[in-house]
């Protein structure tokens, strides 16, 4: 969820009471899909500078859901080892997998060699509205073909944002074959998330169909789990994060980046990442 926060909570509080108001319209459900995930082939200028140089990767599978071919487009980075592990990248609302490539990047600088995809209607992937099932369904082939490709690694999974709950559900899809789960400004579902912006007294939980019930998937994650969260996080407030955080089993962390916003702190605590990685996962960029 990557809108300046003005605007994107305006369009949530508009959302929340157009559902309010929709509550019998056959077109709830679309457009809710459209409200959370916003999608786009677009990004932002420092994304376009960043994605440069980036290897361009395309994973086809036939959906389970609907039956019909899918091609999600993604971006690879390599790390310099080439015994690294690797991590698959889950991006968050609005903009397209190139919106992401700065924290890739950073990601790579910690050791890893990072995949980022974008979900279908997003990017250069298939062209159609998506939903919470479809992303779901895009993350689990991109780690699928992260297992084909790179058999003898060890996997991690990253989701920002709206990406953090695509990247708890993956957890729970995958369980041990993950060697770690990574989260940063995430929350434990939508109906929280609406419940939290000064406007969240209004009844329209029952009425929200893409609820990303990651607080719910989360208890049962047999992997170690690392949450990430910006003190300065006005779009999903740090109490989420938390919360997300103390629904998790052992083995786990929580940092607080002091001063970090929703959208900077991958960079502002790439310190704090450092030491989590090492004490968590005993991982160590070389």
């Amino acid at each position: 969820m990557t809108l300046p926060i003005p605007s994107w909570r305006r369009l949530l509080l508009g959302a929340l009471a157009a559902l309010a108001l929709l509550g019998g319209c056959a077109t709830l459900d679309e457009k809710q899909r459209e409200w959370i995930f916003q999608p786009s082939d677009r990004t932002w200028s420092g994304g376009l500078a960043a994605a440069q140089g980036m290897d361009e990767v395309w994973i086809a599978f036939d959906s389970k859901l609907s039956g019909a071919p899918v091609k999600l487009h993604g971006l690879w980075i390599p790390a310099e080892r080439a015994d690294a592990p690797v991590l698959l990248y889950l991006h968050g609302a609005r903009w397209d997998v190139r919106g992401s490539a700065n924290r890739m990047r950073r990601m790579q600088e910690l050791g890893f060699s990072v995949l980022g995809i974008d979900y279908r209607g997003f990017g250069q992937s298939s062209k159609v509205l998506p939903s919470e099932a479809m992303a779901y369904e895009d993350a689990r082939a991109a780690w699928d073909w992260l297992a084909t490709q790179h058999p003898r690694s060890p996997r991690y999974i990253f989701g920002h944002s709206l990406g953090g709950a695509i990247a708890v559900n993956l957890a729970s899809e995958v369980q041990t074959a993950a060697a770690g789960l990574i989260v940063e400004g995430s929350f434990t579902s939508i109906p929280e998330v609406a419940s939290s912006y000064k406007w969240g007294w209004l009844p329209v939980g029952p009425l929200i169909t893409q609820r990303f019930e990651a607080g719910e998937r989360i208890g049962g994650l047999k992997v170690p789990v690392l949450i990430v969260h910006g003190s300065a996080d006005r779009v999903i407030k740090p109490e989420l994060g938390r919360a997300l955080f103390e629904r998790a089993p052992e083995p786990k962390r929580f940092v607080l980046v002091e001063g970090g916003s929703h959208h900077n702190t991958n960079a502002v605590g790439q310190g704090l990442y450092r030491e989590a990685l090492a004490e968590l996962f005993g991982h160590r960029a070389q």
